[in-house]
């Protein structure tokens, strides 16, 4: 389809469906984030075949290409994430209470269907695929991709207040200071060190800010998210033009569902460190002089 016809009516629909869905997912009926990202996904579909967009230009194409780039940038985020678990200062980042506070069920339930369905789904077939499809009617197709990934961003800042609740360490890296790394681990959310909050997670408690974080550190949290989750968006349309949408939706679902794994285990990892410290203070207490 050429260039020059008006994306105006179509755009404004996708938008439309899109900010009842962020909403929904974050503020109405989080657990039931899956059942409408999967309705929202239909729509947007509908939205753009009905004009006329294929399912090329939406990027359902190079399936085998998009599992190879995508499967191996999935393995290199787990290696990112293994190395910051591993190491004591990075550790505290990954200790998120959006994930450690779930039961191993829920857990599970989050990295299987939560954020394939409710996150990964939604957001790369609308802001891989049918928005920058759909903004190419008008634009030239840089420029449609910007405008994404400027959406894409934007689409964050309801869950970058969220991760401030449930995110001090990341708050005070947002206002220059450094995280906690002793006693009570500070949260940090393993998806968002590298740029990405997950989006519409049940765990988080909205009702303050636990974390005690003034509203400028938090306003200037949602404006790094914002900014941070522009670049990823930019990112994950490089991978969709180069794998189709199958590249970025490997990369992302690695990115979040990992990110639980990591919480536990670097929680695990932690609690050990701490336990090994009390008993070398009571081995040394036993060993001392007498009173």
């Amino acid at each position: 389809m050429g260039r020059g016809r008006s994306c105006v009516g179509p755009v404004a629909g996708a938008l439309g469906v899109l900010t009842l869905a962020n909403v929904s997912n974050n503020r109405i009926a989080r657990r039931w984030a899956p059942v409408t990202s999967a309705a929202a996904t239909a729509a947007l579909v509908t939205i753009a075949r009905r004009d006329g967009l294929t399912w090329a230009e939406l990027g359902f194409s190079d399936a085998g290409r998009g599992a190879g780039l995508g499967g191996a940038l999935a393995a290199g985020v787990a290696a990112v994430y293994a190395a910051g678990v591993a190491v004591p200062r990075t550790r505290p980042l990954f200790l998120d209470e959006r994930a450690l506070a779930l039961s191993r069920a829920r857990l599970l339930e989050e990295a299987l269907v939560q954020v394939p369905i409710g996150t990964v789904l939604l957001e790369e077939v609308a802001f891989r695929g049918v928005l920058p499809a759909l903004l190419g009617r008008s634009l030239p197709a840089r420029t449609a991709g910007v405008a994404a990934a400027a959406l894409f961003g934007l689409w964050h800042v309801l869950p970058a207040i969220d991760m401030a609740r449930a995110n001090p360490a990341l708050g005070h890296l947002a206002s220059g200071s450094s995280p906690a790394t002793t006693g009570h681990p500070t949260s940090g959310s393993p998806a968002a060190t590298i740029g990405h909050p997950t989006s519409g997670s049940p765990a988080v408690t909205t009702g303050h800010l636990r974390s005690g974080l003034s509203p400028a550190t938090v306003g200037r949290l949602v404006a790094g998210t914002v900014a941070s989750t522009t670049v990823a968006g930019l990112f994950f349309g490089e991978l969709r033009r180069r794998g189709g949408l199958l590249a970025p939706a490997l990369t992302h679902l690695g990115t979040n569902s990992l990110g639980y794994v990591a919480a536990r285990l670097a929680r695990r990892l932690d609690r050990d460190r701490r336990e090994r410290g009390v008993a070398a203070s009571a081995g040394r207490g036993a060993s001392g002089p007498l009173p």
